[in-house]
C-alpha cells in the first residue's frame, strides 16, 4: 500500500506544496494543534475536526489503517489534509484495497472533504489527487462518501482521472436554515410551521414542578448529561427495532470521546429537559463556525403526548439566535419534524474512483449485483414483510 517514503517522492500539484501521509493512529494522536489550527482556517465542515476523526479511529475503525494525506508549504505550514483509512475487503475471494474517509460508517458524518486552507481549496485538492493517481497501483477504489454537493475535491477528481474511472452520486438531503440574530426568537417561531403547538406544549411544561432545560457545555459536566442522552436515545428507538445512529459499546464509547474533545474546544452543547429532577428528552448538538449543528436527540416515550422532543428543539432554536448564530443546520434526513423549523436543503455526494487494477472494477460490479438482488426480493415481497424484515434486522444490528 502506499507508504510515506513514496508520497513524499512523488510527483507535485503545486511546487510550493510537499504531499506527505501519517499512517499510524499513534501519529494522528500527535497532530490535534495543527489540525485544529487549519479546520479554523478552512471552510471545512464539522465532521473533518480531529475531535471528531481520531476518537473514530480509536473506537470504530481499529480494522483499518489511517492514511492521511498533509499538504505543507516552503516554510512547512499544515495547508491541506485529506483523512483517509485503507480497508481491505475480499470480494467473492478478490483482494480489493480500498481507500475511503476516515469517519464514514457508524456515526453520521456529513460533509467530509479535504481540509484546506481558505481560498486554496483547488490547489490542495489537486495535490493530494495527483498523488493518488501516481500511486493507482496501490490501491483498487477509493470511496469518498458524503461530500457537501458543489465540493471543488469532486471537480478536481473528475479532471485528475479518467472520466469512466469517475462515478458521483448522490446521498444525503440536509435540511437547513439560515438564521438572523437581529430577528427575535417570537418571530422565526412564526415563519414556522410549529408555532401553536410549540407555545401551547411549553406553556403546560413551564407549569409542571422542577421543569427546567439544562445546557451543557463544560468538559468536566458531561457525564450525567450524556448517560441521559443515551438512555433516551435508546428509548425512542426501541418501539422501532432500535436506533441507526448510535448503537453499541463502541459507538457509545467515541461519543464519549469525541463530546468530551468538543467540549475543550468549546463546540458542544447537550440540552437536557427535566421535570421533576428526571430527564425527559435531551438534544446533543455541536458548534461550528456561526453554526448549530443538530446531530442526535432522544426523548422518553411516556411524555411523548407532550411534545417534550418537540419543546426542546425549539428552545435549541432560541438559544441559538440569543447567541449570535446564522445557521442552524439539521443534518441528513428528510423527516416531517424538520421540515417544520427549516426551508432550506444542500445534498452530499459520493465519489468512486477506480484504481489502475480491474480488481476496483470488480468490486463495484459485485455491489451492482447484490443491489439489484435485493431489490428484486423486495418487490415479490408484501410490504408489511418487506417492514418486518427491516425491523429484525435492525434488532439484530443493534444487539450486535
Amino acid at each position: 500500500m502506499i507508504r510515506e517514503t513514496e508520497l513524499a517522492q512523488g510527483p507535485q500539484a503545486a511546487q510550493w506544496l510537499e504531499v506527505t501521509a501519517v499512517g499510524s493512529t499513534s501519529a494522528l494522536a500527535g497532530m490535534r494543534a495543527e489540525w485544529d489550527a487549519l479546520l479554523d482556517a478552512s471552510d471545512s465542515g464539522p465532521f473533518n475536526a480531529w475531535e471528531w476523526l481520531y476518537p473514530w479511529c480509536r473506537r470504530i475503525g481499529t480494522d483499518r489503517r489511517p492514511l492521511v494525506l498533509t499538504a505543507r508549504d516552503r516554510n512547512g505550514t499544515l495547508v491541506g489534509l485529506l483523512p483517509l483509512s485503507v480497508e481491505y475487503r475480499g470480494v467473492t475471494g478478490v483482494p480489493v484495497r480500498r481507500l475511503s474517509f476516515l469517519g464514514e460508517t457508524h456515526v453520521g458524518s456529513d460533509y467530509l472533504d479535504v481540509v484546506a486552507k481558505r481560498g486554496h481549496e483547488r490547489d490542495v485538492a489537486h495535490a493530494f489527487a495527483r498523488m493518488l493517481h501516481a500511486l493507482r497501483d496501490e490501491w483498487d477504489v477509493l470511496d469518498l462518501t458524503d461530500l457537501r454537493e458543489g465540493s471543488p475535491t469532486v471537480d478536481v477528481l473528475r479532471e485528475v482521472f479518467p472520466a469512466g474511472d469517475v462515478r458521483v452520486a448522490e446521498r444525503y438531503v440536509c435540511p437547513y436554515d439560515t438564521l438572523s440574530p437581529s430577528e427575535p426568537f417570537d418571530a422565526f417561531l412564526k415563519r414556522t410551521g410549529r408555532r401553536d403547538n410549540f407555545l401551547r406544549r411549553r406553556k403546560w411544561l413551564e407549569k409542571q414542578e422542577g421543569y427546567r432545560i439544562e445546557r451543557t457545555e463544560a468538559p468536566g459536566e458531561l457525564a450525567g448529561p450524556l448517560t441521559d442522552f443515551f438512555r433516551l436515545h435508546s428509548a425512542r428507538w426501541a418501539a422501532d427495532g432500535g436506533s441507526q445512529g448510535i448503537k453499541g459499546t463502541g459507538v457509545e464509547a467515541f461519543h464519549r470521546d469525541a463530546t468530551q474533545f468538543l467540549a475543550e474546544r468549546g463546540r458542544l452543547r447537550m440540552y437536557t429537559m427535566k421535570v421533576g429532577g428526571r430527564a425527559v428528552a435531551s438534544v446533543y448538538g455541536i458548534l461550528h463556525r456561526d453554526s448549530f449543528v443538530y446531530f442526535q436527540s432522544g426523548y422518553d416515550p411516556e411524555w411523548r403526548n407532550r411534545s417534550v422532543g418537540l419543546v426542546l428543539v425549539g428552545e435549541t432554536f432560541r438559544d441559538a439566535i440569543e447567541s449570535g448564530l446564522t445557521e442552524y443546520d439539521f443534518l441528513r434526513g428528510t423527516e416531517t419534524y424538520k421540515s417544520d423549523w427549516v426551508t432550506k436543503q444542500r445534498r452530499t455526494v459520493s465519489v468512486r474512483v477506480h484504481g489502475q487494477a480491474w480488481a476496483g472494477q470488480w468490486f463495484t460490479r459485485s455491489e451492482e449485483l447484490a443491489r439489484g438482488l435485493r431489490n428484486g426480493a423486495k418487490a415479490v415481497m408484501p410490504d408489511t414483510l418487506v417492514e418486518k424484515v427491516r425491523r429484525l434486522r435492525r434488532r439484530k444490528a443493534a444487539v450486535e
